[in-house]
């Protein structure tokens, strides 16, 4: 982030990098020439009363957060606030029942209502409550002079006026101004740069900065929402809307209750007008069928599904705010990450390139030379000390053999160290660290030879983003010579790379969106395996004059943005505005961020998430909150992510076949299976309300085990295909309903010695049990069609589920069965009924269950089928559409950037999978220093260049602008062809370095070669669909 934005700059930069040092020194001279604040009175405290009278004007240090209460939460799940079509059903349902005076139906749907309405409030609160109560854990507080004294208290109290004392160690807590003194503030929250900023009277520490050395008074300028975090309010509220599970849960909804009340209110025209019921049964029953097939519980179960997730996910390090947005996570295909802190150490680290320009002497003396240019036994005074004294290795009691005489601490005039010292021998000579032009100026002794050499190394060093610290140090003669160069960076995190390439097997696309300089951005993604297209934002979109978010982004920007592997130098609206144009284009984006500038994009993003240490601002704005450090927490969520969307389309795939074949079942029945006509005494087939709503009470309750179901995830970003869910959905509808008529219709004609009954040598069944018969096909039928549901490759037996489901299932068909068998010979809603084992004949419940689990098996069976055949022919894009990385499209010439993001990911990771395997031939041949590997690494070595050259020749042929759909698709399938080709060649010399390897180094190159194959199958599978979109 731009360190314009918080409104300072750095004044003691001891380093070099490219191009920095005269940037850093521009800066400086302006600051000295800054005249002084005309309107800068530094505070002295005010007292109390002053306070309460500022804070009337100004209000509470804190931003006003937009929450819910708990109580309109609940009254929404009630729908009795905002628009919630299903409990609205429900309490029409009641008010009829209440009409008609039918209290225990009344009294059972009432239960129904606020069970449901309670469990989903309850878990919808949950979550938010976790991160209230972590919010709740960090509040700021700061030392402030009140009344003369001075105190500590919640940060929120402060107003502008205050004084406040700010030290090594605090958070800034308020937009404050530095009365006198020096004061070092990490501002890396606010910028992303990891050294601290000097400030000195009249700079501005911002509200969510850190003071890292020093101690001054300050007064405070700006609190709430004036400060530099308050002024992202507009931003973040104008994000918003209805998230994309809830557009699709609605949709399903809105489908499923206008099928069910389409059918539902045919049944009752028929039974009021063709059979002549009395009115007081048809309402009665039609409602109940209306109740029992509406999805009343799929808001439950899929909140339900979300929350235990977010706890899966908190026992991972990741907090979630947004409940939906676990199932954004699932589908997100782009992730813009923050380099600092996120990719990196957030640290700085010496590297092991230490150049030497005295012979004779090593790193270690270079270390040394530069521990004595600092106050060794007092703590580090900055950045730098810190880095030579503490994090070096460096052993400090060896230093105590040498006496300081003088020091000179640093100074933006001459912007180096030095210490005089006295050696065990007595001799006395200096040490200098500092930048390296500065301290080239010092040498004396080959002056000249030396300048070359160090001037070139820093040039390459500043090309590659490594800082680099000169030391030297003067000899017998009191001449300066120059020692060496330290130098360091802030290195990747240990896991990260391993992190981007798992990333990229989910089909996930990482860029590095930092505001540090292009050449240390560089660097980084270099060593990561990023790629180094990385441009600076010169080329990125700005807001429009009045401040609004042009509607073209998507258009203008959107190819620019994925060529490119990141960004590097950006201010906090170009990282709003990536996120907004790769949305415009249709991705599904997740954003990184830590600071209060990066609240914005946060909140515009699918999935923003607020890395570990982030500020205040960043929480409120972000859907998830991570508390442990690192990438590979982000790739976890997005695994488990995975697997919690699985879970709810399973439900939701067997949810719809549920409700489809209880309504049509009935509608069927009631039309057709008169069981008059076959010489019953009813006209119509009937189920008493108590029965239907036992289907439904248990239905919920295994379905909320849906949860806990054992599923694996997806390795590309999940999309909902909803014509192939209702496909599928309609197949096992149709299945489990036309069994449930077969069995209807045998049952009535069970006493036709020609019927189906007869001919497998059953007896005739009575009709009260005909009713009890058909309550537990329709159960047993719903249960099973869980277990067909769930599965989406093979057979049911294909993917084992978990032993909490199959466990609920059990509990809930031994509970059917039961119910089934004993119960009583009476009348109940004008209808007699009688169990299966109230006869003579006890046999009825096995021969139910043997009928069942042979359809079950026919209905599996037709499910495969079906997916087959949609897969054979890619009917509803089934094969193509979770290839695309771009929501909404189900094609790659849907979207001109759709090929060229498959390519782009399924390329990155290939390249990744080359780079590991010719690592493992180089290792093992250097260790068996075998010929014939090293010829193998050698050609491996000139394939995977050329790969790189190809990869980079593939950005430059799609970014074209102006290109047709088609042309796209084209260019990108004859690209990945050539790319395909040379990772075949890798493949090959892969071959060889196994056989050629020795038996103890085999496992390790063929486990590369293994995962190789797999990367270069799949590039080779999203190519082979590519084409055959062109050929048709």
């Amino acid at each position: 982030m731009a360190e314009a934005a918080a409104g300072t700059a750095p004044r003691d930069v001891e380093l070099s990098d490219q191009g920095g040092e005269q940037r850093y020194d521009k800066i400086e001279s302006k600051k000295e020439e800054k005249p002084a604040l005309p309107d800068f009175f530094p505070s002295h405290g005010l007292t109390t009363a002053e306070a309460d009278e500022l804070r009337t004007k100004w209000g509470l240090n804190e931003l006003e957060e937009k929450s819910t209460p708990k109580w309109v939460t609940y009254l929404h799940m009630l729908g009795l606030w905002g628009f919630n079509p299903m409990p609205v059903i429900i309490w029409v349902a009641i008010i009829i029942e209440i009409g008609l005076q039918n209290w225990p139906d009344v009294g059972v749907l009432v239960a129904i209502q606020f069970i449901n309405a309670t469990l989903g409030w309850y878990e919808t609160i949950k979550a938010a409550d976790a991160v209230a109560a972590l919010k709740a854990s960090l509040k700021p507080t700061a030392t402030v002079k009140r009344d003369g004294s001075w105190q500590n208290m919640n940060a929120k109290f402060l107003v502008p006026g205050d004084m406040v004392l700010l030290g090594a160690g605090s958070a800034v807590p308020a937009d404050c101004l530095v009365n006198d003194g020096r004061l070092e503030v990490d501002q890396s929250a606010l910028t992303g740069e990891s050294l601290p900023v000097t400030m000195y009277r009249g700079d501005s520490a911002k509200m969510g900065s850190t003071a890292v050395r020093g101690e001054v008074e300050a007064t405070v300028e700006s609190t709430g929402s004036s400060t530099f975090f308050g002024k992202t309010a507009t931003m973040l509220q104008a994000a918003g809307g209805i998230g994309h599970l809830q557009k699709i849960l609605m949709s399903i909804v809105i489908a499923l209750v206008a099928i069910s009340l389409i059918l539902c209110i045919t049944m009752l025209g028929y039974l009021l007008g063709y059979g002549r019921e009395p009115f007081k049964e048809a309402l009665t029953f039609v409602v109940v069928v209306l109740v029992v097939s509406i999805p009343i519980a799929i808001e439950i179960v899929c909140t339900t599904t979300l929350a235990l997730g977010s706890r899966e996910l908190s026992g991972h390090g990741a907090i979630v705010t947004r409940l939906a947005s676990i199932e954004e996570m699932a589908g997100m295909n782009m992730l813009c990450s923050d380099k600092t802190g996120t990719l990196t150490l957030n640290k700085m680290v010496i590297q092991d390139d230490c150049p030497i320009y005295t012979p004779g002497i090593t790193k270690e003396d270079v270390l040394k030379s530069a521990a004595l240019a600092a106050k060794w036994k007092e703590p580090p005074r900055d950045a730098l000390d810190t880095l030579v004294l503490l994090n070096s290795g460096l052993d400090l009691k060896e230093l105590d053999q040498f006496e300081q005489v003088d020091f000179l601490p640093f100074d933006p005039t001459i912007k180096r160290t030095e210490g005089t010292l006295k050696g065990p021998d007595g001799r006395t000579f200096k040490c200098t660290k500092g930048a390296p032009h500065i301290i080239l100026k010092l040498v004396e002794i080959d002056q000249e030879e030396v300048a070359k050499r160090v001037n070139w190394k820093v040039m390459d060093l500043g090309r590659r983003g490594i800082r680099s610290l000169a030391v030297a140090r003067t000899n017998d003669e009191g001449k300066w010579q120059m020692m060496g160069i330290l130098t360091f960076l802030d290195p990747p995190r240990s896991d990260t790379k391993i992190t981007i390439e798992r990333a990229l097997e989910y089909g996930v696309d990482v860029k590095m969106i930092t505001g540090d300089h292009g050449v240390i951005a560089k660097e980084t993604a270099r060593q990561l395996g990023l790629g180094t297209n990385i441009p600076d934002a010169a080329g990125l979109p700005t807001l429009a004059a009045d401040g609004s978010i042009p509607k073209d982004l998507g258009k203008k920007y959107g190819k620019m943005i994925l060529e490119a592997d990141g960004f590097a130098q950006v201010y906090p609206e170009h990282k709003y505005l990536i996120v907004e144009a790769l949305r415009q284009e249709g991705f599904a984006v997740g954003m990184t961020g830590d600071g209060v500038n990066d609240a914005p994009a946060l909140k515009r993003a699918d999935v923003g998430i607020a890395v570990s240490g982030a500020t205040d601002a960043a929480r409120a704005a972000a859907d998830m909150v991570l508390t442990l450090e690192g990438l590979s927490v982000i790739v976890e969520a997005i695994r488990i992510a995975r697997c919690i969307f699985c879970r709810m389309k399973n439900f939701i795939n067997y949810r719809i076949a549920c409700t489809l074949q209880l309504v049509v079942f009935f509608f069927i029945a009631i039309l057709s299976l008169h069981p008059s006509t076959y010489g019953h005494e009813e006209h119509f087939f009937k189920m008493p309300v108590l029965m239907l709503i036992l289907i439904t009470v248990l239905n919920d309750g295994t379905l909320i085990s849906v949860a806990y179901d054992h599923v694996i995830p997806s390795h590309q970003p999940e999309k909902w295909n909803l014509k192939v869910l209702w496909v599928v959905s309609t197949v096992l509808a149709a299945i489990a309903c036309l069994s449930s008529l077969l069995l209807l219709w045998g049952a009535l004609d069970a006493s036709n010695p020609k019927g189906m009954f007869a001919a497998f040598g059953l007896p005739a069944i009575p009709y009260p049990e005909i009713i009890t018969m058909m309550y537990l096909k329709v159960s047993i039928s719903d249960f099973l069609t869980l277990f067909c549901a769930r599965t989406h490759h093979g057979f049911f037996w294909s993917d084992r589920p978990s032993p909490f489901l199959a466990g609920a299932a059990t509990v809930s068909l031994g509970i059917s069965t039961l119910v089934a068998c004993v119960w009583g010979d009476g009348q109940i809603d004008g209808l007699h009924v009688r169990g299966l084992t109230k006869s003579s004949y006890k046999l009825w419940p096995l021969w139910v269950w043997i009928y069942c689990l042979v359809w079950w098996v026919i209905q599996d069976a037709c499910k495969v089928v079906t997916y087959i055949i949609l897969r054979k022919f890619n009917i509803f894009h089934i094969n193509t559409s979770t290839m695309v990385n771009v929501r909404g499209a189900a094609t790659f010439n849907e979207n001109p950037l759709a090929r060229q993001s498959a390519g782009s990911v399924e390329g990155k990771l290939a390249e990744m999978k080359v780079e590991k395997a010719l690592e493992s031939v180089t290792r093992v041949a250097r260790r068996s220093n075998e010929p014939g590997l090293r010829r193998v690494s050698q050609d491996l070595n000139l394939v995977r260049n050329s790969i790189k050259l190809a990869r980079a020749s593939m950005g430059g042929s799609a970014a074209k602008a102006g290109a047709a759909a088609a042309t796209d698709v084209e260019a990108g399938t004859a690209n990945a062809d050539t790319e395909l080709a040379r990772i075949q060649q890798t493949i090959v010399q892969m071959e060889k370095a196994v056989a050629a390897a020795p038996p103890e180094d085999r496992a390790e190159i063929q486990k590369n070669l293994e995962e190789l194959q797999r990367a270069a199958d799949r590039m080779a599978a999203v190519n082979k669909l590519a084409q055959g979109e062109i050929q048709h």
